[in-house]
């Protein structure tokens, strides 16, 4: 889903804007670093209006313009507080997502966690994959956006470990069902900019390039730091068909953030971390301390190495979580760190790692 908490500490304002990069053959450019705004919609503990358009007018203020939401994201709390903060903004990216649409629903107890946000909105997400689901789904985005358009519309969740038992009929209403032809159908009339998918799935990616010509894939937590499973089948896919990659949740969910021995338990995947994942991260928290270089700082920059991916987008839920991604963003990393991940097996030599002269020659 993207979602991605990082629990940093306060950290000092940076001036250096980021760069943009363009998703795929589109007119769409993003900056290198993108923010999540899963934390908006209240997830796992709850931000006032006043934070949440303090996170973002933050953001803006530091260079960051492209911004990625979803209505499942506080059951539309996320995009209301995204379009309030970003109405008007020049040269602002924002993505959301389809594939769920929201049912009014009444006497839920607002005050506790549901599917992981703890949301005053009295709303319940329905899958709809169709047709008429994905039409629908957009045109409820830009009335809580506050919008006229929308960049970037991403298909949401689509997947097997997402649905189990229920991928293929998912699946088929998206396919069969005429969800693509939707999605496609938004681009031909400019309605969106580019289109995509927004997944933690590496097989879905690969299959729905097989069904449709997609600009944008926004895959959470399979490019990071710490594992580098997309780069066997789906990264040489995206750099020959032209397909760029965003990288979600590139803390893998927080622990690539908090460390592996925070004193709250780590979270890897949107759970409590295993034991085999924080051994890990110990290990590559080893290798960063011995350079002198944060944990968050490499992970952020990671991903940007490989020529597919056009940005990161972390969750950040305060100004200050902000100030400091942006300054391990443009933290000095020596490239005897990188060289050191290798040797020691924590990356996959496969990996463009940044600074390399040899990035296109390592696909």
């Amino acid at each position: 889903m993207g979602r991605d908490e990082a629990h940093l500490q306060p950290g000092r304002a940076v001036s250096t804007p980021p760069t943009s990069r363009r998703l795929g053959s589109t007119g769409v450019n993003v900056t290198t670093i993108g923010l999540g705004l899963a934390p908006l919609g209240n997830l796992y503990r709850t931000v006032s209006d006043g934070e949440a358009r303090d996170t973002v007018e933050t953001a803006v203020e530091l260079g960051i313009r492209y911004f990625d939401t979803a209505p499942y994201y506080g059951f539309g709390l996320s995009e209301r507080r995204a379009g309030d903060a970003l109405r008007g903004k020049p040269e602002v990216v924002i993505s959301t997502k389809a594939g769920r649409l929201l049912k009014p629903i009444a006497g839920v107890d607002r005050s506790v966690e549901r599917c992981g946000f703890v949301s005053p909105m009295p709303f319940e997400p329905v899958y709809d994959y169709t047709h008429d689901g994905i039409l629908r789904s957009h045109e409820q985005s830009l009335q809580r956006l506050g919008l006229g358009h929308i960049d970037i519309l991403l298909i949401h969740d689509i997947g097997k470990l997402t649905h189990g038992e229920r991928h293929g009929e998912r699946l088929t209403q998206l396919i069969d069902g005429g969800g693509l032809n939707a999605l496609r159908r938004l681009r031909e009339e400019k309605a969106v900019s580019a289109i995509g998918v927004g997944v933690n799935e590496i097989d879905i990616c690969l299959d729905l390039m097989d069904r449709a010509e997609l600009d944008v894939l926004l895959l959470a937590g399979r490019y990071t730091l710490l594992e580098q499973g997309a780069i066997n089948d789906l990264l040489p896919r995206c750099t020959a068909a032209g397909v760029s990659l965003v990288i979600g949740g590139p803390f893998n969910s927080g622990i690539l953030a908090t460390g592996a021995a925070a004193a709250d338990p780590p979270r890897y995947n949107y759970g409590p971390a295993p034991a085999e994942v924080r051994e890990r991260v110990r290990c590559l928290e080893a290798v960063c301390g011995s350079h002198g270089v944060p944990l968050p700082a490499a992970a952020l920059q990671f991903p940007l190495a490989h020529p597919s991916v056009a940005a990161v987008i972390p969750g950040f839920a305060s100004a200050d979580e902000v100030r400091t991604g942006i300054a391990h963003f443009l933290t000095p990393i020596p490239h005897s760190l990188w060289s050191d991940l290798l040797s020691e097996g924590l990356i996959d030599p496969r990996a463009p790692v940044p600074g390399s002269q040899l990035q296109a020659a390592a696909q």
